[in-house]
């Protein structure tokens, strides 16, 4: 019983800190408060919106396309 409990409590604690990422080392104002679970790494996927969306980083294509990639801005 023992065992049980002390291998859920570390599930859980695992569960909790995997797949979910902040952007903290942001470049601009514009990059801050987009957060991501299995996400694609950040850069890749504003640059990738930035070049297939042609619009400002506010603009609903450009929310869309990061949405796509697992990015949502909060």
């Amino acid at each position: 019983m023992k065992r049980l409990l002390i291998l859920a409590a570390a599930a859980s604690a695992a569960l909790l800190t995997s797949a979910c990422v902040t952007v903290i080392d942001a470049d601009s104002d514009d990059d801050l408060a987009w957060h991501g679970e299995n996400a694609q790494p950040f850069d890749a996927a504003r640059s990738e919106c930035r070049a297939s969306t042609g619009k400002g980083l506010r603009s609903d294509d450009f929310r869309d396309c990061m949405a796509a990639k697992g990015w949502t801005r909060s």
